[in-house]
C-alpha cells in the first residue's frame, strides 16, 4: 500500500531538512501509523497551507499532517482522532517593546502589525479579539514571517506556542510570549486529515492512533520536538470518542 501525504514547512511538527528529508514530530507519528497499518510505501509532498485542504479533497495527496480542527474545515474534509491540543501564542522582539502578550493586547494598539499565515486558526483567534484587518500583515509560510519580524516590518507573529520556540532558539534576537489558557482550560486539537471518500484509510489510521497515542514510544518520540504531556495528555483522555 502506497499513501501520499502533504506537509508544509513548520518546525517542529514537519519541515524539509538540508539532506532534503522531511522531518518533524508529526511527520514521525505518520511514519509509525502508516507503517503499522501495512504502508510499504510513504511519499510526502510539500505544499502550502491553503493548498492543504483543497489538496487532498481533489486526490492530489491522501492525507495530511495534522493542523487544527474547526468546524468550517470538517465541512471539506475528514479528521482523523485529535493528535496533539496546542495553546497560541506571538514570537516578538527580544524585550518585547510593545508589550503584546494577547490578541486583545494587539488590539488595543492601532500601531501594533501582526503577522499570520493564510487560513490558519490564529486569524479568526485575532479578529475575534478585535484586531483590525489593517494590522494584519499575510504571508505565505512561516520562514517569510519570521525575515519580516526580523527586518521590523511586523511586531508579532501568530503561531502555535510550541512552535514559536523553535523559532527564537534559532533565532536570538526574537522571544516568544505564550498566551494564557482559555477559561475552560482547554486548547484546540489537531489531527490528520483526509478526503470524506477515503473511509477505509481514515478507518484504519484511527483504529491505530486510539492504541497508540499516549504510549511510551510515542511519548518518548515527541519529546524530541519539545512535545510534552502538556500537548499529548488532553487527546489522549479524548481519544476513544471520535
Amino acid at each position: 500500500m502506497k499513501v501520499r501525504i502533504a506537509y508544509i514547512e513548520e518546525p517542529p511538527f514537519y519541515w524539509t531538512g538540508e539532506d532534503r528529508s522531511v522531518k518533524g514530530a508529526d511527520i514521525e507519528l505518520a511514519e509509525v501509523i502508516l507503517r503499522a497499518i501495512g504502508a510499504s510505501s510513504i511519499d510526502y509532498q510539500v505544499t502550502t497551507f491553503p493548498e492543504l485542504l483543497p489538496g487532498v479533497q481533489a486526490g492530489r495527496w491522501d492525507m495530511n499532517v495534522p493542523i487544527f480542527v474547526t468546524a468550517e474545515r470538517a465541512k471539506d474534509v475528514a479528521f482523523s482522532v485529535p493528535v496533539w491540543t496546542l495553546g497560541d501564542g506571538f514570537v516578538v522582539h527580544r524585550g518585547n517593546p510593545k508589550a503584546l502578550t494577547s490578541y486583545d493586547a494587539v488590539a488595543t494598539r492601532s500601531d501594533a502589525r501582526l503577522g499570520i499565515i493564510p487560513g490558519q486558526v490564529q486569524f479568526d483567534a485575532a479578529k475575534s479579539a478585535g484586531v483590525s484587518d489593517s494590522q494584519i500583515v499575510m504571508f505565505k509560510e512561516q520562514a517569510e514571517a519570521v525575515a519580516a519580524l526580523l527586518a521590523g516590518k511586523i511586531d508579532a507573529f501568530a503561531a502555535t506556542a510550541v512552535g514559536n520556540r523553535v523559532i527564537v532558539d534559532a533565532n536570538q534576537e526574537l522571544e516568544a510570549v505564550a498566551h494564557e489558557s482559555s477559561k475552560d482550560g482547554r486548547s484546540p486539537v489537531g489531527a490528520f486529515s483526509f478526503s470524506k471518500d477515503n473511509h477505509s484509510l481514515l478507518q484504519a489510521v484511527n483504529a491505530q492512533l486510539r492504541d497508540y497515542l499516549g504510549a511510551a514510544d510515542h511519548r518518548a518520540r515527541m519529546a524530541k520536538y519539545g512535545i510534552t504531556h502538556t500537548e499529548i495528555d488532553g487527546v489522549v483522555a479524548d481519544k476513544g470518542t471520535k
